[in-house]
């Protein structure tokens, strides 16, 4: 048995070392959450030096534009300010309308992405939101979220991402022939967050057993996907590292899923978790570096807006992308939090040595999967790529 972080940490550096270096255990990424500060900076150079091995010398981010395309939802999660019921003051359903003057928008600025952000099923508990699906013709959210994809793709040169909750493989499938990326958080494999008072009490969707089985849909229809954990929010360091786990263990099967996502909590007014601890800037880049150690080979982003205004230190955890960054709309996921202007985004990159990419949403890496998924995805994204697979855009405005 290792005995200490520190013999864990010498094991570790040893084995990064070398080129073909495999993942760290289980047990050595339980022992190096634990570690104290004091060891901080050489488990971030073991990480720095694992994501060099993986992609040096670059960092991407997708331009995108946010589109809430509604915020009912029928999960009341202890975080989350976004959600709304009908009656609430700022409930809103976009309108096709909507969606399509903010998609316009975004591409004079050179957004790529458009990014779908929505609450899991809402007609299945609010009358009122199948009154407006009926309004708008359409038989259920999926089915709205879908056509809206769809428009998108044919009338705009940006690509659709969604992130619609649930979804059975019927679903999965649909949605992949509109769009070259799904996405959908696994946030944490605990089961003790969805008992009583906890961040996940009144929220069935969250359950990690659905979650993960919806990622594994997707893997097995070879649909490239981001999903991530949410740290933070009361999970144990050893269920933390069980999250990051099964997402890498879902990845050595299908080999999917494109990117994963460190996101920290942070204390919303007016939640069941407002007066929350939030993760310090130690505890956040110690589980990205241990991240980078569980998953030296796969893509690993942290939203910046949320560890503002010290976000660069973010780069020395060994993450390698940013994630989608709005020129136009608003984080509205966390108002609160504005993104970074791009061009500091861009001068606090290269100043920690890095060149700054703008990508698509979906990895150049991943294209040849999202374009299996249906011709018309083919031939928009050899049109919006580069020769490299990057957008093929300007890279910062």
């Amino acid at each position: 048995m290792l005995k200490s972080p520190t013999a864990v940490l010498d094991l570790t550096a040893a084995q990064f070392a070398s080129p073909d270096a495999r993942p760290i255990s289980r047990e050595a990424a339980c022992h190096l959450l634990h570690s104290d500060d004091a060891m901080l900076p050489s488990l971030l150079a073991a990480a720095q030096l694992a994501r060099q091995r993986f992609k040096p010398g670059i960092i991407t981010y997708s331009r995108k534009v946010f589109l809430p395309l509604t915020n009912l939802c029928r999960d009341y999660c202890g975080y989350c300010t976004f959600r709304r019921d009908p009656r609430e003051p700022g409930a809103h359903t976009m309108t096709p309308d909507e969606v399509m003057e903010v998609v316009r928008a975004g591409e004079r600025m050179g957004c790529t992405e458009a990014l779908f952000s929505l609450g899991d099923k809402p007609e299945l508990l609010f009358p009122q939101m199948r009154d407006t699906l009926r309004r708008l013709g359409y038989k259920s959210t999926l089915h709205y979220l879908e056509a809206m994809c769809e428009k998108v793709l044919r009338e705009s040169s940006l690509l659709p991402h969604p992130n619609p909750g649930l979804m059975s493989a019927e679903w999965l499938e649909r949605l992949s022939r509109v769009a070259p990326s799904l996405g959908l958080m696994l946030e944490t494999t605990s089961l003790r967050l969805l008992a009583k008072d906890a961040a996940h009490d009144h929220a069935p969707d969250k359950d990690p057993a659905k979650r993960l089985h919806v990622i594994e849909d997707a893997g097995r229809r070879k649909i490239p996907f981001t999903t991530g954990i949410l740290i933070g929010i009361g999970e144990t360091i050893e269920e933390r590292v069980d999250a990051l786990i099964a997402i890498r263990d879902l990845q050595e099967r299908y080999g999917h899923i494109q990117e994963v996502i460190v996101q920290n909590f942070r204390a919303k007014t007016g939640t069941p978790m407002a007066h929350w601890p939030e993760p310090g800037r130690e505890e956040m880049l110690r589980t990205l570096a241990v991240a980078r150690l569980l998953l030296p080979r796969m893509n690993i982003q942290a939203p910046p807006n949320l560890s503002d205004p010290h976000y660069a230190d973010l780069l020395d955890g060994g993450i390698n992308d940013w994630g989608g960054i709005s020129p136009l709309t608003p984080d509205f996921i966390n108002p609160e939090k504005p993104w970074p202007h791009l061009d500091e985004l861009q001068r606090r990159t290269e100043a920690k040595g890095f060149e700054l990419r703008q990508r698509l949403p979906v990895y150049p890496e991943f294209r040849s999967q999202a374009a299996s998924q249906s011709p018309s995805l083919d031939e928009r994204l050899l049109s919006a790529a580069d020769g490299e697979g990057y957008a093929a855009t300007k890279r910062a405005a």
